[in-house]
């Protein structure tokens, strides 16, 4: 006699794939806008219409959106209990100028706010390979989160074009409907940036978070404004009542990205690119003698084997710290941004504004 599985289908890996389950698979793309079963492939309209008109229905008619200068679009919208699995886009145009938002149940304000190329850790608007366990980046620019996302009540999300051009956009979206566990907090990512970071002011990475959840990731993009090197500054984890003084106090920026000693390669004597599973110096764009005229650097660390866990509230800064020629430090007035990542149970404390678009933009 057959019996109903008792797996809810979430957190699938190597060593629970045998196990059958009775949440349904389904997938949201422009070939399939509401995920409905049955109902892929459908369209007669579409950014391939031109393409296909030899061939007709059910020949690739609608792979892509066009997202309108200064216009949003909802690129999913799910009713249900489950969860976000996977998520693939290529985004055309520049990446700071298209905002990806994320809002769970009934929430009004989104739990995700960040740009495009940031949140697939593609903060300077170029390529960079990364091979980790929740974000990939594929040849030609192919972003991909497997960052699991629960939601009880429903699923949206969307994508704002804030940019003079129109954009393309291909995706996928794949998810489960399920049971979602009691214990299952939300997922959110918040970005920031300072361009320059002020003079002997801790650079904030997140700020005002309440509630009870845990921090699972820091990816930032980090462009030097002086010589010699430049991630002396420590990491500060404050956490559940903490003020003047830190629970975790990291030894320096190199460090908490699990490199050491200045990412030097030292036969080389050049930065050390590496993407790894959980962390990664992914990028480094290096001056090219004219119009590229400051180095640039892409690092990520998911705390996926260890996250830190808070109770009651979080707030995470990290010094922009250099040397002076007679071996004193140097504070430093660099161009950082940053994306947190986290789970926490709602509501959560409301996220400062995006910086204007001219403060997006990388120059």
């Amino acid at each position: 006699m057959a019996q109903k599985a008792t797996f809810n289908g979430l957190g699938s890996e190597l060593g629970n794939l045998y196990r059958l389950s009775d949440a349904q698979t389904r997938s949201i793309s422009p070939e399939n806008f509401t995920g409905a079963k049955g109902k892929g492939g459908m369209a007669t309209e579409g950014t391939g219409k031109n393409a296909s008109r030899d061939l007709g229905q059910g020949w690739k008619v609608s792979p892509s959106v066009i997202i309108k200068a200064g216009q949003s679009i909802t690129v999913a919208e799910i009713t249900g209990s489950g969860a976000i699995q996977h998520i693939w886009m290529t985004p055309t145009g520049l990446w700071r100028f298209a905002i990806l938002r994320m809002y769970w149940d009934d929430e009004k304000e989104p739990s995700v706010e960040v740009p495009v190329g940031d949140f697939f850790g593609q903060g300077w608007g170029q390529v960079a390979m990364l091979n980790s366990i929740p974000v990939v980046v594929n040849p030609g620019s192919s972003f991909n989160s497997y960052w699991l996302m629960p939601f009880r009540k429903k699923c949206r999300i969307t994508m704002e074009n804030i940019d003079e051009k129109d954009m393309v956009l291909y995706y996928q979206i794949d998810y489960t409907l399920t049971d979602v566990p009691n214990d299952a907090a939300y997922f959110h990512a918040q970005f920031r940036r300072q361009n320059p970071t002020q003079y002997k002011v801790p650079y904030t990475i997140l700020d005002g978070v309440k509630g009870r959840g845990h921090y699972v990731g820091t990816y930032m993009a980090w462009g030097v404004n002086s010589n010699d090197w430049w991630g002396e500054g420590e990491i500060k984890f404050y956490m559940d009542g903490d003020k003047q003084w830190p629970t975790i106090n990291g030894t320096g920026t190199e460090d908490y990205f699990l490199g050491s000693y200045n990412f030097e390669n030292k036969k080389t004597k050049q930065y050390q690119e590496y993407t790894t599973p959980y962390v990664g110096l992914h990028q480094v764009i290096r001056p090219d003698g004219l119009y590229q005229a400051n180095t640039r650097f892409g690092m990520y660390r998911w705390h996926i084997p260890d996250p830190v866990r808070f109770q009651q509230d979080l707030r995470i800064t990290i010094q922009a710290l250099g040397w002076r020629y007679n071996g004193r430090y140097l504070p430093l007035q660099d161009d950082v941004a940053s994306t947190a990542f986290w789970y926490q149970m709602e509501p959560h404390a409301p996220f400062p504004k995006l910086p204007s678009k001219d403060d997006l933009e990388t120059k």
